[in-house]
């Protein structure tokens, strides 16, 4: 244990550098030296008397102070409490989000067994089919009702709000952790077409105000305003890691639709955080679903030497265009959708009986997409997650040898079959993240957005089956590549960010169409910008948030000052007010 030989001779030697401090003092230099020397001595009692305190508490043998004397003044003074911070919150979010997505795959699982085991009877089936996603999503409506309200919906509007300057209360509290975390693996394992990547962010940034409030070590960070909001920052960040395994994607993703302005010096805490969480995140895979090693989820194939023909960004470019233009009416239907909720003819009935609006869409969503009937055509029976896959698929639908995908997409054909999955989960998707539930958009839009790029590029292969020929080189069109370029064009375009194009080479581990996939995100975000906001500026302008919009040349604000929206009237003290006045004021 450390110890300085005299205390008094460092007192001594703080008075005597006082005294000379405050006499005249003929160089600036010797006036730096000297208040420097102040410090450090001063520092170094403090210390002391640190050391002293934690001998005594050891000599009474008070293991869990000492523990703490040990934790404060040794590894968190080394080390830093902003590292220690994030790595906690990088690895308790992997747990969380791991542990969520086994429940969720699970209860998925148990929806499809229950399809397969009754065979004999169709209504039966049909029953269970519609039953079981009905009680899953009662039972989330009845958790977000009963434990917290702050819990329905996505939590990145709000989170938006909160790192600028805002405060709403009761938001990050334990309470709506648990009916976040409960109602999220509910409502996604009904089989809606609900994402989970949105409530994750608000489930991270709630860890990190739990974190900060309640373990001692980290008080400081929660005392501080700037750093609290920092931490948050990087909570968003490691939401987003945690959900795709994409950490620099999920940092840029995270910063785009929080952040209006970012500072800098927080980037290294939000990748820090971010690859704390992808790695344990990963590694969880490899240690329980004995995976060889740490791989991307939805690994690719494309060719590297050829992936595409330069005359193809052609194509790339229209798609762009037309998913900024679908993700642009998919933000304007889904507000269409909650006015209509609210504000018409049947708001006072919808609003008192929370249950009725969640009954009848999942009901109607659950009937669509029914395997028997029109689910047949559209691959009603499988996952997200498993359409994803098919989606990235190498080969052509149209030539493939895989089974799977043939016994899905096959029938009629891939064309109808592709047109009726996009339809039905453009308005099913735009119903159900409208539920009074935690529930997530961007994967749903990524889904969807994969679908419509699959679409064009099997068209693209059956009117090119030969490949484009330029020159003596030709080569096959891969329509799963369209179908990269589709996911990440339309959930940009819909959320107006551009890091979806790295969060889609990370999901696939392939950056060979990285070209045509920032191309058509860019021309894609320029479409939608221009003519509706981004997803989570439409809910904050519908939950009436407080929010402060771009002002541009071409907005009516621009010709706006304070003046016009200042009020005149105000009732006010001053130094030189009469009793009359004050009687007046305090009255009034």
């Amino acid at each position: 244990m450390p110890r300085f030989k005299n205390q008094a001779d460092d007192t001594e030697g703080i008075l005597e550098l006082e005294e000379m401090e405050e006499g005249p003092v003929r160089m600036e230099r010797q006036h730096s030296l000297a208040r420097h020397q102040i410090t450090q001595l001063r520092s170094r009692l403090d210390v002391q008397d640190n050391l002293e305190e934690l001998d005594v508490v050891e000599g009474e043998g008070t293991c869990k102070r000492s523990c703490f004397y040990w934790w404060k003044y040794y590894v968190l003074d080394t080390i830093g409490d902003d590292w220690l911070f994030c790595l906690l919150l990088g690895i308790s979010m992997a747990l969380i989000s791991f542990a969520m997505d086994f429940c969720i795959l699970k209860l998925q699982e148990t929806h499809v067994f229950f399809y397969d085991e009754l065979t004999d009877n169709g209504f039966l089936r049909y029953l269970l089919w519609t039953l079981y996603p009905l009680l899953c999503i009662m039972f989330s409506v009845s958790v977000a009702q009963v434990i917290s309200q702050n819990a329905v919906g996505s939590g990145i509007p709000e989170m938006k709000t909160i790192l600028r300057g805002i405060v709403i209360h009761n938001y990050l509290t334990w309470q709506t952790l648990v009916a976040k975390v409960i109602g999220l693996c509910f409502s996604m394992g009904s089989g809606l077409p609900i994402g989970k990547e949105g409530p994750f962010v608000h489930i991270a940034c709630i860890m990190s105000n739990l974190l900060g409030q309640n373990v001692k070590g980290f008080k400081r960070i929660f005392s501080n305003e700037t750093r609290n909001v920092e931490m948050l920052a990087a909570a968003c960040a490691v939401g987003v890691s945690c959900t795709f395994a994409a950490p620099i994607g999920g940092v840029l993703f995270s910063i785009e639709v929080t952040s209006t302005y970012f500072a800098v010096s927080n980037y290294w805490r939000g990748f820090f955080t971010a690859v704390c969480g992808s790695f344990v995140f990963r590694m969880m895979d490899v240690w329980i679903s004995n995976e060889a090693t740490i791989t991307t989820l939805y690994p690719t194939n494309f060719s590297v030497e050829f992936p595409f023909d330069p005359l193809e960004l052609v194509a790339f470019s229209l798609m762009g265009l037309l998913a900024g233009l679908g993700g642009a009416s998919f933000v304007f239907m889904h507000r269409k959708i909650v006015f209509l909720i609210r504000n018409h003819g049947h708001k006072i009935f919808l609003h008192k009986n929370k249950f009725v609006y969640p009954l009848i869409t999942t009901l109607v969503v659950m009937t669509i997409s029914f395997p028997d009937w029109l689910g047949h055509y559209m691959g009603g029976k499988l996952t997200q997650k498993d359409s994803l896959q098919h989606m990235f698929s190498d080969q052509s639908w149209s030539i493939t040898t895989d089974e799977d995908i043939k016994q899905v997409w096959a029938d009629p054909n891939i064309f109808v079959s592709l047109l009726f999955f996009i339809v039905f989960q453009f308005v099913m998707t735009a119903f159900c993240v409208s539920l009074p539930v935690p529930a997530g958009v961007f994967f749903p839009i990524f889904v969807l957005g994969a679908a419509y790029g699959r679409l064009l590029g099997e068209a693209m292969t059956s009117w090119f089956p030969d490949g484009i020929h330029e020159g003596a080189t030709s080569m096959f069109i891969q329509p799963g590549g369209y179908a990269v370029v589709g996911a990440a064009a339309f959930s940009g375009a819909v959320t107006h960010t551009i890091s979806t194009s790295v969060i889609v080479f990370e999901l696939t581990g392939q950056i060979s169409h990285i070209i045509p996939v920032m191309i058509a995100v860019l021309i894609a975000n320029a479409a939608a910008q221009w003519l509706q906001p981004s997803f989570y500026d439409s809910i904050i302008q519908i939950k009436k948030l407080p929010y402060l919009p771009e002002i541009t040349k071409h907005t009516r604000l621009v010709n706006k000052y304070v003046k016009d929206i200042m009020r005149t009237d105000i009732i006010f003290c001053s130094y030189e007010s009469t009793v009359r006045e004050v009687i007046i004021a305090s009255t009034t």
